[in-house]
């Protein structure tokens, strides 16, 4: 008798703490979502301003913007990654031709302490596609910066700006 009630009071507790469209979802075998085709934006952090003192002194950052595919059976193709400044001017494009990402493979593309300054608002903007769905990459920044004996690091995740979502079959 408590083999047939305790999966069902898992159930309900899901239910319960969830809500009813989250409990679904986490029961649900397809809850992966798959995208044909994204355009994302990636911020990225050229330098940024880490003490009230030095106002007009920006803390210069190395940034890496990392593509990972993360679908094990399918490769994507990666179309563009361009950095952008504070001001939206296209400043570098990192990708000169399409370029296949291999299933579990990922790229990255640095921008240097000392090369082109996107400013505190600078950003990525990541265009890929695929011939068959595939789930989505995860795409974000790292960013790393020390002078004297005083380091800062931190990350930033892509948001889906545009795309075309697809069935995962």
């Amino acid at each position: 008798m408590l083999n047939r009630i305790l999966p069902r009071a898992v159930l309900l507790a899901a239910f319960l703490c969830l809500g009813p469209t989250m409990a679904l979802q986490a029961w649900s075998s397809d809850a992966v979502k798959c995208w044909q085709a994204q355009t994302i934006y990636v911020p990225i952090y050229s330098h940024i301003y880490a003490d009230e003192r030095f106002k007009d002194k920006p803390f210069a950052l190395t940034a890496t913007l990392s593509i990972r595919n993360i679908d094990p059976d399918r490769p994507l193709t990666l179309l563009a990654a361009d950095f952008h400044d504070s001001a939206g001017r296209k400043l570098h494009a990192y990708v000169d031709s399409p370029r296949l990402i291999a299933p579990l493979a990922s790229v990255r593309f640095v921008v240097r302490e000392n090369g082109p300054q996107g400013g505190s608002g600078a950003k990525f903007l990541v265009r890929w596609q695929a011939d068959r769905p595939v789930v989505a990459p995860i795409v974000e920044s790292i960013m790393i910066g020390t002078k004297m004996q005083q380091g800062i690091s931190f990350i930033s995740r892509g948001r889906v700006i545009r795309g075309q979502q697809a069935d995962c079959r």
